[in-house]
């Protein structure tokens, strides 16, 4: 029997709304210990995604100020999902073939857990290798 995203993903996840301004967003990251929030919106829906990447490159390189900067203004609306059922295989796939590293869990039209390379890398299930060959295709520059 094949492994499914559930097994693996990470059930604790941190969220903002777009309005949250990119101080905030970075303590949660601190304090949750997590390189992406979710961005949600009244419905509890993902609209986009802020990381510890994007608030470096596309607010403190461009000298923004984190304190009036929300996260609408530079969030990855691009949001690449999965679900609970689908088989970790067609995951990280996806994860492979769209260059992410962190997956959204989705269920329901809500965020039900989130998919990084590092729960692949911890989980003992997880065969070394497939974590390489993901991490491998993520990373490759002929993707991009």
């Amino acid at each position: 029997m094949k492994m499914r995203v559930k097994e693996c993903m990470c059930k604790k996840v941190v969220r903002a709304t777009s309005d949250t301004n990119l101080q905030e967003i970075a303590k949660l990251m601190e304090q949750n210990n997590v390189g992406c929030v979710p961005i949600c919106n009244q419905e509890n829906h993902v609209i986009g995604f802020v990381t510890d990447r994007d608030i470096i490159t596309r607010c403190i390189a461009n000298n923004k100020n984190c304190n009036q900067t929300k996260a609408s203004d530079i969030m990855t609306t691009k949001v690449i999902k999965t679900t609970p059922d689908t088989e970790l295989e067609d995951a990280t796939q996806t994860m492979s073939q769209n260059q992410i590293r962190r997956l959204p869990v989705i269920e329901n039209n809500q965020i039900v857990g989130m998919l990084t390379i590092g729960d692949l890398a911890q989980n003992q299930k997880v065969q070394p290798q497939e974590v390489g060959d993901t991490m491998e295709c993520i990373c490759s520059q002929q993707n991009q």
